[in-house]
């Protein structure tokens, strides 16, 4: 007789624990990305809108303008940017750890590890790709300030629609009768995201506040260097916690077989 359960389901707690560390570990991998590749792309930025102050203001030096009005200096914003990744990766950790915990028994697999992965891949797919494609981030030199509240909402709704997409593909491909050729519920499931993503596209204003004399080429890097951020914070998280998740379970498994080993 085994003098424990067949089955011993890890505890949210442990699961938020990992989903926490992970996040961190992703969030510092994300940091040093940014900041490699990202931060000369706004540091060029920032002097593009230094030169904008200093045309427009000539009695000015390039960059008194600037300085009056910042209150954090960019070797300070620079320090930060690992502080601010590091703890969006923790909250995002979290989130991927509490979604985990909810939806692991809807999820048709056996394996805790593809899980995880096609969690996270939801989430990036969801909250990243689809908001991007719609409304790519702009350098700090673009914008016009008075519409932040517009763009902010329509950021915000464009990330639901995203997840309501990712939702809907599931849905789509699960409706698909059993037996059916793969190729076939995979088609649905595509399907049922693009119609989403597309009317939601369609509704959504398009905001387009470029200068025409900014670079093409630095906002594009500068978007690519962005998505680049959250591809490899997203990728790092869910390869973390799927490691993390593996210990668990194979940790919580070894006493069992042990006991079971063990006759009455």
């Amino acid at each position: 007789m085994p003098l424990t359960p067949a089955h011993s389901t890890p505890t949210y707690g442990a699961l938020l624990l990992r989903g926490l560390l992970a996040g961190l570990i992703a969030g510092l991998l994300a940091g040093v990305f940014a900041y490699t590749v990202g931060e000369p792309k706004v540091d060029a930025a920032i002097a593009i809108e230094e030169a904008a102050a200093a045309h427009d203001h000539p009695g000015e030096a390039a960059g008194d303008h600037h300085d009056d009005e910042e209150l954090v200096s960019r070797t300070g914003q620079k320090g930060g940017l690992f502080l601010a990744t590091a703890l969006y990766g923790v909250a995002m950790g979290g989130l991927l750890a509490t979604a985990y915990t909810l939806l692991r028994r809807r999820l048709r697999t056996a394996h805790d590890s593809r899980a995880a992965l096609g969690l996270a891949a939801a989430a990036l797919l969801g909250l990243v790709l689809v908001p991007f494609v719609k409304y790519p981030p702009n350098p700090p030199a673009v914008g016009d300030p008075s519409t932040i509240n517009q763009r902010t909402i329509s950021y915000v709704s464009i990330v639901v629609i995203g997840l309501v997409a990712v939702w809907a593909g599931v849905l789509a491909f699960r409706s698909v009768r059993a037996g059916a050729p793969e190729w076939v519920r995979a088609a649905a499931g595509l399907a049922g995201f693009l119609v989403v993503v597309v009317v939601g596209y369609v509704l959504l204003p398009t905001v387009d506040e470029v200068p025409a004399t900014f670079p093409p080429s630095l906002l594009w890097n500068f978007r690519i260097s962005s998505l680049g951020t959250q591809v490899t914070l997203w990728t790092a998280l869910g390869l973390a916690f799927t490691a993390l998740l593996s210990r668990l379970t194979r940790g919580a498994a070894a006493p069992q077989e042990q006991s079971e080993a063990v006759p009455v």
